[in-house]
């Protein structure tokens, strides 16, 4: 955490800079850019539900396929 207290007869917009500077320095909005958009990894039966899931939806497809009922550019093989 960084921490920065005013100093005798210092302005307001010194502090800032300094604040500014010792975050930089310190890489706190390095790290904040790099987890930003970072996505927890799925656990082992949300990635099987999804599994089943992606199954399910390419073998009715398939069905609608056969069956004539979607066309040639919906299918995903």
């Amino acid at each position: 955490m960084v921490q920065v207290t005013r100093r005798e007869r210092e302005s307001t917009g010194a502090l800032i800079r300094r604040f500014t500077r010792r975050v930089q320095r310190a890489g706190v909005l390095l790290q904040a850019r790099k987890i930003r958009f970072l996505k927890p990894k799925a656990n082992r039966g949300e990635r099987r539900r999804a599994a089943h899931r992606r199954a399910a939806l390419t073998q009715e497809y398939e069905m609608l396929y056969k069956m004539g009922k979607l066309d040639e550019g919906r299918r995903s093989s």
